[in-house]
């Protein structure tokens, strides 16, 4: 599992499923085997066909591959982190045919502990250097703060460390509960002023016992919306333009806001056809539907709520805060395809447990 690579963008755009890749994949396959097995002009011979072909699905997936056994090559899709992508990766290999020799693995997975070693720039990383703490937060109870510590941690090297003890947990921790069950990471040396500190060894249990806790909490936790009332915020930007939200702020008033840690974020951006930063008639008929159609498969009852919209300096800014990451990304996702030639938009999910994003509305309500 040495190789890792972007895919680069084609030119002609005859993959458009996941069934048409995977046509052109069988095609290729024995040829693809022969230059994994023989170690020999990956770049040229698998990487610039392979990469090209996916790229005409879907831009955002990376790859890793080698020899699994003596006779299996595995091919491990990977969004690299990027958590609105984890879904499109599934997807593609749970549509996977089965080929002789071949292994497809959606996700970089776990690696056991007692053979895993990271060597970077004359770094080691490995279990006899890398301990673990948990910093808690009395006002964030569900908070998973983990700070690691590298023994031979120094500042002038603190990029390094930082980056060889991150590249650590994707392989130990696999690559869906490093970037889903940790909520921040701190790197930094030994000191005598921090907890006792825990073999990292400990550390796969201790997140899978506090995500149990979780969800064990937040079990069957569902919030309506339908009688709440959104309160309207302006402000006046530097360029003098007008920015106007609406935000459901009885919902900001939630107490169990950590049920719903996954905020969806759409970026609708009309440039160019807008009034002092404000959409006209006609955009803004373009941004309530695609409003409504983001609500119509979103809804509250099924663990995805509308926390409010802003509006101003040409875009207009949704935000919903979701139980889960596949299907509002599945979703936004598809509203991108759908209005293409209407209006651009863009869109992440990020984790944030008790919605501190949305802190600067507080004060006023």
């Amino acid at each position: 599992m040495r190789f890792l690579s972007q895919f680069f963008g084609g030119n002609e755009k005859d993959i458009q499923s996941y069934q048409d890749f995977w046509a052109w994949f069988q095609k290729k396959e024995k040829a693809f085997f022969k230059t994994v097995k023989k170690h020999s002009r990956i770049e040229e011979d698998f990487f610039d066909h392979l990469s090209p072909k996916l790229d005409e699905l879907k831009e955002g997936f990376f790859f890793l591959t080698g020899m699994y056994d003596e006779d299996t090559v595995e091919l491990v899709f990977t969004p690299d982190g990027n958590i609105k992508n984890i879904v499109f990766v599934e997807e593609l290999v749970k549509t996977a045919p089965s080929i002789p020799g071949w292994k497809f693995t959606a996700l970089k997975p776990a690696v056991d502990i007692d053979g895993l070693s990271i060597s970077m720039s004359g770094f080691e990383f490995d279990k006899k250097n890398l301990f673990f703490f948990s910093n808690d937060h009395p006002e964030y109870p569900d908070e998973i703060d983990i700070t690691l510590v590298h023994q031979g941690f120094n500042e002038k090297d603190e990029k390094t460390i930082t980056n060889g003890s991150y590249i650590f947990l994707d392989n130990y921790l696999g690559e869906l509960e490093f970037v889903t069950h940790i909520d921040s990471i701190n790197v930094q040396g030994a000191s005598a002023d921090h907890p006792p500190l825990v073999p990292i060894g400990k550390l796969k249990n201790f997140l899978r016992w506090r995500q149990k806790e979780f969800i064990e909490k937040y079990e069957g936790t569902r919030y309506d919306t339908e009688k709440d009332e959104y309160t309207l915020f302006e402000a006046e930007l530097d360029s003098g333009n007008s920015l106007i939200a609406s935000m459901n702020t009885d919902l900001l008033r939630w107490d169990k806001k950590a049920s719903h840690p996954w905020i969806l974020y759409l970026e609708l951006l009309y440039n160019g056809q807008s009034r002092n930063g404000m959409p006209d008639n006609t955009i803004l008929e373009v941004l309530t539907a695609i409003e409504e159609a983001t609500m119509q498969e979103l809804k509250d009852r099924e663990g995805y709520l509308n926390i409010g919209r802003q509006t101003g300096e040409n875009s207009r800014k949704l935000y919903f805060a979701c139980k889960d990451f596949r299907k509002p990304s599945l979703v936004a996702y598809h509203l991108q395809q759908q209005y293409a030639d209407q209006i651009n938009i863009d869109f992440d999910i990020y984790k944030d447990k008790y919605w501190q994003s949305f802190n600067r509305f507080h004060k006023t309500y």
